[in-house]
C-alpha cells in the first residue's frame, strides 16, 4: 500500500475538459427524446402564468450574433421563470411576409411580374419555410428550450385571419382612412415604407439658391423683386408650387450694387448670403414680417404658367437657407401639411421607380430623380444665385440600403393622431428595462404620423378593402370577418385567386354599387402590421398564454419598431398595452466597437463559436456583457468568456470528486454542528442565492455573472477550497471535520448547479448526471434553491469579514516572506500575529484553527509589542520566520512531531493518529514509499 492512498483525493468521472461542440448535441437530442419542454409545462400546469411573447425573427438566412444575444436572453429568463413557480410557456414566432423574401427570389431570377401570382406566392411561402427550418435548428443547437414543434408563423392561414380582424377592428373605429399625403417612398422597393423600415445615412447633396419673381405683389412687392429660396433636393423644384415664410420673420428688400433686380431674404442671414452671392455690396429698400407678405403671387423659375403662392408656416427656421423655405407639397411632410392648408396643388412628379415623369416637364420626363441636377441648373439660368455641396444625414430603405424620397401617393393609413392620448397613457403603466425606454417609447409616439400601413408588394397579407362601383372604400366588420373566416380556411391566397365578387359575403350589396360590381384592393399591409398583430395572432388565440404579455424583449431598434406597431394595434382595438414590461437591448458590435458586416469581414457566426468553443461560451457571454448599451464581441472576448466557464467548471468539478464519497441522506451535518468558518460560507452561498434570485427576476444577467464569478474564485476558491484540502484530503474518511465541510460541498454544489440551469443547461444537466441522490431525472426539472437566513447571521458574517480582512493583510506579510527567501510555500510558515484586545478578542470568537484557516504549519497570537522589522497594520502587525521541525510526507505541513514510524511512513503525530486507526493493513506490512 501507498501512503498517499491513506489521502481522500477526490475521484470523479466528470471531464476536466468539457468538449462541448461535442457533447451539447448528444444533450440535446436527449432533452428532445425526453420530452424535456412538454414535462416542464405539465410540472408547472397549475403555478402562477408568466408569458414572455416572443418577437418574431424574419426568417431569412442563418442566424447572427444578434439573433443568439436576443434567444439567449428569452431562454434565460423563461428557465429561470419555470424553476422559480411559474407556468412559463415558450412559443416561438417567425416573421415571414414582405420584401426581403422578393429581393432572394429576385436574385435567383424569378420574375414577379412576368408570372402566375399564386405560383409567385406558394414559391415565397416555400422559401421562408425553408428559411424557419435552418433558424430553427440554428436556435435548438443555442439550447434554447421553446415549444419548437408548434411555433408561430405570420404567414399560417389562422395568425393571418387573426390579423385581417384586427385591421376590421381598427376600420370599424374609424382608424383606418385613404390619403394621398407624402409617404417615405423607396424607389428602390417600389414601394411606401414604414418609418421602422428606415435608417440614416451621411450623403452629399447638392445646395442651390434662386429666386422666384413676383407676379403680383399686392401692393407690397414690386414685379422686378424676387423671393430667394434655397434647396437640397433639386428634383422637387419641378414640383414646387409655394414658398413658405415665417410669420415673426424680418425679411429685408434688398438691391445689390449694379444690379436691377431686388431680393426678398430673412434679415438674420443677409450678410452672409450677400457673401455667399458675391455681392460687393447692397442697398435695403424696404423690410416686412412674414405675414404681410402672406399670399404675395410668384412665378415659377422656368414654368410662367405656374404661380407659386407665398404663405406661412411654422417649421421655417433662420439656421440655414435664406429663411424662405420652397414648397413641394408632393416631396414633404410639412410641405404637403402648410400646402393643404393654402389648397395648393400636390404635383406627383417622379414615378414608383424613381424617375421624372411627364408632370415634371418633357425636359425632365425621363431622368432619374436624382440625376437631373445639371437640367435644373440649366433652367434657372440667371436665377440660380449659388451652388454648393453639402452632407447631411438623409433617410434610407433598410432593407435595400438606397436613399428614399418623400412622395405622395395614394395610401392607406392607420391614424395615431385619433387615439394618441390613450397609448401614452398605457405607455405610463408599463415597467421599462432600462428605465430610459419609457421617454424613448413615449417620445415616439407623440412626435410620430399616421402610420402608412399599404404596401406596393405581392407576398403579404391583402388589405381588405373592396371598393363599389363609385369608388367607396368598403371595409365594414361584416366585410372584414368574412374575409377572416375565408383567409382562416384557405389561406390570404384566396385573395388572389378569387374575385371581389366572391370574396365578399353572400348576396351583399352596397349602394355605391347599384350593378353588383366590386373591385378589391391590390396592396397589401405593412409587414410590421404582421407582427403587431401577434398578441392577437398568438396570444389572445392560444391557450396557456395571457394577454398583455408579461414581457417583451427585443433589440433597442424596435422602439420604432415591434414595440410600436404591437402597442398601436393593441391600443386601438382593445384599449390596453399588449405587454406589462419591456426589455430592450443594445446592438452587438465586433471587438472594436464598430458594426458587423460582410464587407468589413467582422462578423461572427453563432455556429462557428459553437463549433469552436460550444454554445454554453455564447451564453455565458450573454450574461457577462452589459445589454443596456452596445455590447461588443470577438474571438478572442470569448476565448476569454472560456477561460471564465474553465474556472467554473473545474471548481465545481473539485466539488464533486470531493463528495463523491458523501451520501446527504446519511452523511449531513446540521447547520447548529458546523464549524464556524463552514457557517460563515452557508451564509456566503446563501447571500449569493438571495442575489441570484433577484437578479433573475430583474432581468439582470450581468449581475448573476460578476456574483457567480466572484463567489467561485474569492469565496471558494481563494479561501474555502484553498485550505478544503487540509480537511477533506488529510481527515478521515468518515471524520466530523470532513463531513461538516462535504457538507457544504454538496449544498453549495446542487444548488449553484440549480442557479446555473438558464445560463448553462448542458453543463448543469451534466453535472447532475453526476449527483446520484437527488431525486430529479433531470436538473431542468428541479426547482430553484431558495435562500436561507440563519439565527445570528449578522453576527457571524461582522466577524468573519473581520478576519477576511485580517487574513488579507497576513497574506501580504506571507509574500513579503517569500520574497525575502524564509519561506517558500505558505506551509512552510511559523506565522506570528501581534494584537491588541479588540483583534484577540475577535479570534477567539472564531474558536477555529487558525493556522489551517490562513494555511501556515504553526501560528502564534501575542499582545507582546510588534519588533521593527515586522509587517505592520493599523491594529495588527506580523513576523513570519521558518516553521520548526520537518515536513510530513502526508499533509505536508511542517511539524516537531515528525519522525520516522515503524510502517515506513515519515508523518506527523496527527497523520499517524489518522493511519493508525484506519489503516491496520497498512501497519503490519508497512507502506511501499513515503
Amino acid at each position: 500500500m501507498k501512503l498517499k492512498e491513506t489521502l481522500n483525493l477526490g475521484k470523479t468521472a466528470f471531464p476536466m475538459r468539457a468538449g462541448l461542440p461535442n457533447k451539447e448535441p448528444q444533450w440535446q437530442q436527449k432533452w428532445e427524446e425526453a420530452g424535456l419542454y412538454q414535462k416542464r409545462q405539465e410540472l408547472n400546469a397549475n403555478k402562477p402564468s408568466f408569458h414572455l411573447h416572443d418577437g418574431p425573427p424574419y426568417a431569412n438566412g442563418n442566424i447572427h450574433l444578434g439573433h443568439a444575444l436576443n434567444k439567449i436572453s428569452k431562454d434565460i429568463i423563461v428557465r429561470s421563470k419555470s424553476m422559480s413557480g411559474f407556468s412559463a410557456p415558450y412559443v416561438p414566432g417567425w416573421d415571414t411576409h414582405g420584401l426581403p423574401i422578393e429581393q432572394v427570389l429576385a436574385q435567383k431570377g424569378v420574375k414577379r411580374k412576368e408570372m402566375d401570382l399564386a405560383e409567385y406566392l406558394s414559391m415565397c411561402r416555400d422559401y421562408a419555410l425553408s428559411q424557419i427550418d435552418k433558424q430553427r435548428e440554428d436556435f435548438k443547437r443555442l439550447g434554447v428550450s421553446a415549444d419548437w414543434a408548434d411555433p408561430y408563423i405570420t404567414l399560417t392561414p389562422a395568425y393571418e385571419a387573426a390579423q385581417i380582424r384586427v385591421f376590421g377592428a381598427m376600420a370599424d373605429k374609424g382608424y383606418i382612412y385613404r390619403g394621398a399625403k407624402p409617404v417615405y417612398w423607396s424607389w428602390s422597393s417600389e414601394s411606401a415604407l414604414a418609418e421602422a423600415e428606415i435608417e440614416y445615412h451621411d450623403i452629399e447633396s447638392a445646395s442651390l439658391y434662386y429666386g422666384n419673381r413676383i407676379k403680383d405683389g399686392k401692393g407690397i412687392l414690386d414685379t422686378d423683386t424676387y423671393i430667394v429660396v434655397w434647396t437640397t433636393t433639386p428634383f422637387t423644384i419641378t414640383a414646387s408650387r409655394g414658398l413658405t415664410v415665417g410669420a415673426d420673420i424680418d425679411y429685408l428688400v434688398v438691391r445689390p450694387a449694379g444690379s436691377e433686380r431686388q431680393y426678398v431674404i430673412a434679415e438674420a442671414l443677409v450678410d452672409s448670403l450677400a457673401a455667399k452671392f458675391s455681392w460687393d455690396s447692397y442697398t435695403v429698400t424696404a423690410s416686412y414680417k412674414g405675414s404681410e407678405l402672406e399670399f404675395i403671387v410668384t412665378e415659377h423659375p422656368w414654368d410662367k404658367e405656374i404661380e407659386e403662392l407665398v404663405i406661412l408656416g411654422d417649421h421655417v427656421t433662420l439656421d440655414s437657407g435664406t429663411g424662405i423655405v420652397h414648397t413641394a407639397p408632393s416631396f414633404g411632410e410639412d410641405d404637403y401639411n402648410v400646402g393643404t392648408k393654402y389648397g395648393l396643388e400636390v404635383a406627383v412628379t417622379v414615378n414608383e421607380r424613381g424617375l421624372m415623369n411627364d408632370l415634371a416637364g418633357p425636359d425632365f420626363a425621363g431622368q432619374f430623380y436624382d440625376k437631373v441636377l445639371p437640367t435644373v441648373k440649366e433652367k434657372l439660368g440667371d436665377l440660380l444665385l449659388a451652388s454648393e455641396v453639402i452632407t447631411h444625414s438623409y433617410p434610407f430603405d433598410w432593407r435595400t440600403k438606397k436613399p428614399i424620397i418623400w412622395r405622395a401617393v395614394p395610401q392607406w393609413f392607420a391614424s395615431v393622431s385619433d387615439f394618441r392620448q390613450e397609448i401614452l397613457s398605457e405607455i405610463e403603466k408599463v415597467d421599462f428595462h432600462p428605465s430610459w425606454g419609457k421617454t424613448r417609447l413615449y417620445n415616439m409616439i407623440r412626435d410620430r404620423g399616421d402610420w402608412v400601413i399599404s404596401r406596393q408588394r405581392a407576398w403579404g397579407v391583402p388589405l381588405p378593402i373592396f371598393y363599389a362601383e363609385d369608388g367607396t372604400a368598403i371595409m365594414s366588420k361584416e366585410v372584414t370577418d368574412h374575409v377572416a373566416d375565408l383567409v382562416a380556411e384557405h389561406g390570404s391566397a384566396v385573395w388572389w385567386q378569387r374575385d371581389a365578387k366572391e370574396l365578399l359575403p353572400e348576396g351583399y350589396s352596397h349602394p355605391g354599387s347599384p350593378n353588383g360590381g366590386f373591385t378589391k384592393e391590390t396592396d397589401i399591409m405593412d409587414v410590421w402590421f404582421d407582427s403587431g398583430s401577434s398578441w392577437s395572432g398568438v396570444m389572445q388565440a392560444r391557450e396557456g398564454l395571457d394577454y398583455p404579455a408579461d414581457l417583451y424583449l427585443e433589440g433597442s431598434d424596435q422602439y420604432r419598431g415591434w414595440f410600436n406597431s404591437s402597442l398601436i394595434t393593441s391600443v386601438a382595438v382593445n384599449g390596453r398595452a399588449p405587454y406589462k414590461s419591456l426589455l430592450s437591448q443594445g446592438f452587438v458590435l465586433d471587438g472594436k466597437g464598430e458594426k458587423m458586416s460582410k464587407s468589413k469581414g467582422n462578423i461572427i457566426s453563432p455556429n462557428n463559436v459553437a463549433k469552436q468553443y460550444g454554445a454554453e461560451i455564447l451564453r455565458l457571454w450573454v450574461t457577462s456583457v452589459d445589454t443596456d448599451n452596445d455590447v461588443r464581441v470577438s474571438m478572442d472576448i470569448l476565448g476569454q468568456v472560456s477561460e471564465t466557464y474553465r474556472k467554473i467548471r473545474n471548481t465545481l468539478r473539485f466539488l464533486l470528486a470531493n463528495t463523491s464519497d458523501f451520501n446527504p441522506q446519511i452523511n449531513t451535518v446540521a447547520f447548529a454542528d458546523l464549524r464556524p468558518v463552514d457557517k460563515y460560507m452557508v451564509i456566503k452561498f446563501n447571500q449569493l442565492v438571495a442575489d441570484i434570485r433577484q437578479a433573475y427576476s430583474a432581468y439582470r444577467f450581468l449581475d448573476i455573472y460578476k456574483a457567480v464569478v466572484n463567489f467561485i474564485t474569492v469565496d471558494l476558491s481563494a479561501f474555502y477550497l484553498d485550505f478544503a484540502k487540509d480537511v477533506v484530503y488529510i481527515e478521515a474518511a468518515d471524520s466530523k471535520a470532513r463531513r461538516q465541510m462535504q457538507t457544504v460541498f454538496y449544498d453549495i454544489l446542487v444548488n449553484i448547479t440549480k442557479l446555473l440551469t438558464p445560463i448553462l443547461p448542458h453543463t448543469a444537466e451534466e453535472i447532475w448526471s453526476y449527483l446520484e441522490f437527488e431525486a430529479e431525472e433531470f436538473v431542468q426539472l428541479s426547482e430553484m434553491p431558495d435562500a436561507q437566513y440563519f439565527a445570528d447571521q449578522e453576527t457571524i458574517l461582522e466577524e468573519w469579514e473581520a478576519f477576511m480582512a485580517l487574513r488579507t493583510q497576513a497574506q501580504k506579510a506571507l509574500e513579503t516572506a517569500r520574497s525575502d527567501k524564509i519561506i517558500g510555500k505558505s506551509l512552510e510558515a511559523h506565522l506570528t500575529l501581534y494584537v491588541n484586545e479588540e483583534t484577540e478578542a475577535l479570534l477567539a470568537s472564531l474558536n477555529s484553527d487558525l493556522a489551517q484557516l490562513l494555511i501556515v504549519s504553526q501560528l502564534t497570537v501575542t499582545k507582546e509589542p510588534a519588533p521593527a522589522d515586522a509587517v505592520a497594520f493599523e491594529n495588527i502587525a506580523f513576523t513570519v520566520e521558518h516553521a520548526h521541525g520537518s515536513v510530513c510526507d502526508r499533509c505536508r505541513r511542517v511539524d516537531e512531531t515528525v519522525k520516522d514510524r515503524s510502517y515506513n511512513a515519515f508523518i506527523c503525530d496527527s497523520c499517524a493518529h489518522i493511519v493508525e486507526e484506519n489503516f491496520p493493513q497498512a501497519l503490519d506490512q508497512g507502506f511501499e514509499d513515503k
